[in-house]
This record gives structure tokens, C-alpha cells and sequence, in this order.
């Protein structure tokens, strides 16, 4: 007896659910002991049919419960590449792309609890490519370029962006000084000029020109 077309992605959908609790919370005791946790399937959303937004509901309450776990410590006691929480996040993003938390709040958690610093870079990349205007998002990636991934000149970027969208003046003396300090001082000064066409203070644009080491006679 043949089974109906109807009834195939209601099995299948059966069948992924059942699979993902048995890998995420159905584990041997000696796993648990050890508080081993197992990463989500390769290409899950490809065997979502249609059901994207519950399955990456649920891997996001999975994700929240242990944001602190780490499955193994390389140089420096920071986890290594490719981490389960990464891996969670990352199935998140592909899952629901426009699930915001992911970015903001995953990103940062892999490397200020994990200490996943190239996870966190990855994950608040997308997160900017998914939303370019996001201003606490921009920020959130410039901070973790600058104090995280020690790259003043991505930093830099992010901290522009973030304050062409809304982020607050001294954002943009703040990009400007990052770019003069990595040699990009045409970018720094073209955000000098871009600060002297807007309302902006006379206070912010001199601490501007400290950073830059231009001449008073540029606020003219």
C-alpha cells in the first residue's frame, strides 16, 4: 500500500523532530556527565519542509540554556574554531536569517563566554550583511574588531557605518582616529569633511582634528 504525497512531509517533519531531540537532549549518562553537546545536523535546513522558524526556536532555547560551554580549549584558553555553540548559532542563521538575537546576542556570547573570537567575528558578519543598518549591531561588530580581533581598520569600518546610521556623533571621530591610525588617512579625512556638513559641534569636530593633527584653520 502506497502512502499518500500528503502524508510524506508530515513523516519527514516527524522524523527530523525526533532526530534533533534524540541529538539534543536524549544523551548517555556518560555524555552528560561530561556536559557533551552535540552540534546540530550539516544542512538542516534542508530537511526543515517548511518548518525553519520551529526548528530554529528550538535550537535557540538549546543554544541559551549552555551559551557557556565549551567542548575543547586550544591556545590561550579560547575554544576552538568551529565550537558547538558556533555551530548552533550558524544553523540558527541559515535557518531564520532574519532571527536578530542570533547576531546580537550569539555573536558576542562566542567571545565574551567562549572565548570564540573567530566564530564571534563570523556570526556578527552575517549579522550586518542581514541587517546593514542595524546601529547597535554595527557597533557590536566594531567593538568586537577592535578589542577582540585587534583589527583597527574593520573596526573602523563598522564604527562608520554604525554612525551613518544613526550611532552617535563622537562615533564618527572615533572611526576617524582608527583609520588614521592604520594609515587610511584620505578615508579619516573624508569623515572629517563629512562631519563639518552636519549639525554637529564645534567641540566634536576640534577633538576630530586632535585625533587627525589637522590645522584649526580646516573648521572654516
Amino acid at each position: 500500500m502506497e502512502f499518500s504525497k500528503s502524508l510524506f512531509p508530515v513523516l519527514a517533519l516527524i522524523g527530523a523532530a525526533v532526530f534533533i531531540a534524540a541529538s539534543l537532549f536524549f544523551r548517555p549518562a556518560a555524555l552528560v556527565e561530561k556536559r557533551a553537546l552535540i552540534a546540530p545536523p550539516p544542512q538542516l535546513e534542508y530537511f526543515s519542509f517548511g518548518f525553519q522558524m520551529p526548528i530554529a526556536d528550538s535550537l535557540w532555547i538549546r543554544a541559551i540554556q549552555d551559551m557557556d560551554y565549551c567542548e575543547a580549549k586550544g591556545e590561550e584558553g579560547h575554544c576552538r574554531n568551529n565550537s558547538w555553540l558556533y555551530q548552533t548559532l550558524d544553523t540558527i542563521s541559515r535557518l531564520a536569517p532574519d532571527f536578530y538575537q542570533t547576531y546580537s546576542i550569539g555573536g558576542v556570547a562566542l567571545s565574551i563566554l567562549v572565548s570564540d573570537v573567530e566564530g564571534g567575528a563570523k556570526i556578527l558578519e552575517k549579522g550586518t550583511r542581514v541587517f546593514p543598518k542595524k546601529q547597535r549591531l554595527l557597533y557590536l561588530a566594531g567593538y568586537h574588531a577592535l578589542y577582540e580581533e585587534k583589527d583597527k581598520k574593520k573596526a573602523a569600518y563598522y564604527y562608520q557605518k554604525c554612525a551613518e546610521n544613526g550611532g552617535t556623533p563622537w562615533i564618527y571621530s572615533l572611526a576617524a582616529g582608527l583609520y588614521d591610525e592604520t594609515g587610511e588617512r584620505e578615508l579619516a579625512l573624508k569623515i572629517y569633511e563629512g562631519l563639518k556638513d552636519q549639525d554637529i559641534s564645534e567641540a566634536l569636530l576640534e577633538r576630530v582634528r586632535e585625533k587627525l593633527k589637522l590645522p584649526a584653520q580646516l573648521s572654516q
